[in-house]
C-alpha cells in the first residue's frame, strides 16, 4: 500500500492534468466506503476489552486525543506555518487513531486486541473530541463549527461504519466473501483520495512540498516516540507500548483531508497535510514495523 500511494501521489505532482480528473468532491464518498468497510470487519468481541482492560483503554485514549492535538498545535507554531496549512496539521491531530495502526500493530508484535479496541473507540469518540479540539487548537487562525464538524463525522465516518457492522450481521456469508477484497479496496480510496488533493495543489507542493513533508514526519515520528515513551513510563508490557506508540502516531489521516475539504474549502492547501500524511505513514509504519519486531 506504501509504494502504490507514493507512486500515486508522485503521479499527481508531476502530471495534474491527469490525475486531475479525480475531483475533491469525491473524498467524503470515499472515506465513506472505507468506513463501511470497517464496518464488515468489527465484531461484538472488539468491544469486550473495554470492559476487561478499560484502564488500557483510558490510557490509549488519552494517549491519542492529547498527544497528536498537542503536537500538531506546538509544530504550526514552532514552523510558523501559514493558516491553511496550520489547520491541516491541526486537523490530522485531532483525528482518531488510523485502520493501518491495527496492521501495524500485528506486523510489530504489539498486543492487536488492545489496538482494535483503542481504534474503535477512538473512532466512535472523534464526532464529539476531533470538533472540540479543532475548535480550541484551530480557532485562532479560522471560524470552526462545531456542530457542523460533527454531523460530517457522523455522517462520513459513524454511519458508514454502522451500516457494515448492519450488514455482517443479517448477511455474514456475503460480508465474508467481501471481506476478502476490503484491503485492496481501501488502498484504492485511499490512493484516489491522495491523488485528488496532490493534482488539485501541485503548483503549490512543489514551492512548499519540503516543509509539510518534515513537518509530517516530525508529527508522525513525535507521535510514535511519546506513545512508547508514555507506555514505558506506566510499566505497561511491551506488547502494550507498542499499539500505544502505532496508536497514537498513525491517524485516520484520510477523515483529516475528508474535514478540511469539506469544512475548509476556501483553503485548498488544508487537505495536503492529511494527504502526506496518508503516505508517510504507512511508510515509516512498515519501517517502524520492523525496527519493533527486532526487539
Amino acid at each position: 500500500m506504501a509504494l502504490i500511494v507514493l507512486l500515486t501521489a508522485a503521479g499527481a505532482l508531476l502530471w495534474p492534468a491527469v490525475f486531475g480528473v479525480i475531483d475533491t468532491s469525491w473524498i467524503s464518498y470515499l472515506l465513506g466506503m472505507v468506513m463501511f468497510g470497517m464496518g464488515l470487519t468489527i465484531n461484538i468481541n472488539d468491544f469486550k476489552i473495554v470492559f476487561s482492560r478499560p484502564r488500557d483503554i483510558i490510557i490509549g485514549c488519552i494517549a491519542q486525543f492529547t498527544i497528536m492535538p498537542s503536537l500538531a498545535w506546538c509544530l504550526a507554531k514552532l514552523f510558523n506555518l501559514p493558516p491553511e496549512l496550520a489547520i491541516g496539521v491541526i486537523l490530522v491531530g485531532c483525528c482518531p487513531g488510523g485502520t493501518s495502526s491495527n496492521v501495524i500493530t500485528y506486523l510489530a508484535g504489539g498486543d492487536l486486541p488492545l489496538s482494535v479496541g483503542f481504534t474503535s473507540i477512538s473512532t466512535l469518540l472523534a464526532p464529539l473530541l476531533t470538533p472540540l479540539l479543532t475548535w480550541m487548537l484551530a480557532g485562532t487562525y479560522v471560524n470552526v463549527s462545531i456542530w457542523s464538524m460533527f454531523i460530517s463525522i457522523i455522517s462520513v465516518v459513524i454511519l458508514p461504519i454502522f451500516l457494515g457492522f448492519i450488514v455482517k450481521y443479517y448477511f455474514r456469508d456475503l460480508s465474508i466473501k467481501i471481506a476478502d477484497y476490503l484491503p485492496a479496496f481501501s488502498t484504492i480510496a485511499i490512493t484516489l483520495i491522495v491523488a485528488a488533493v496532490v493534482s488539485s495543489n501541485s503548483s503549490s507542493l512543489r514551492t512548499s512540498g519540503m516543509l509539510i513533508i518534515l513537518v509530517v514526519a516530525c508529527h508522525n515520528i513525535l507521535g510514535y516516540a511519546t506513545g512508547f515513551l508514555l507506555g514505558k513510563i506506566l510499566r505497561l508490557a511491551y506488547p502494550k507500548r507498542i499499539a500505544i506508540c502505532v496508536e497514537v502516531g498513525m491517524q485516520n489521516s484520510g477523515l483529516a483531508c475528508s474535514l478540511a475539504n469539506h469544512h475548509f474549502s476556501t483553503m485548498s492547501m488544508a487537505a495536503v497535510p492529511g494527504a502526506i500524511f496518508s503516505v508517510w505513514h504507512n511508510i515509516s509504519g512498515a519501517l517502524l514495523a520492523r525496527i519493533l519486531r527486532k526487539y
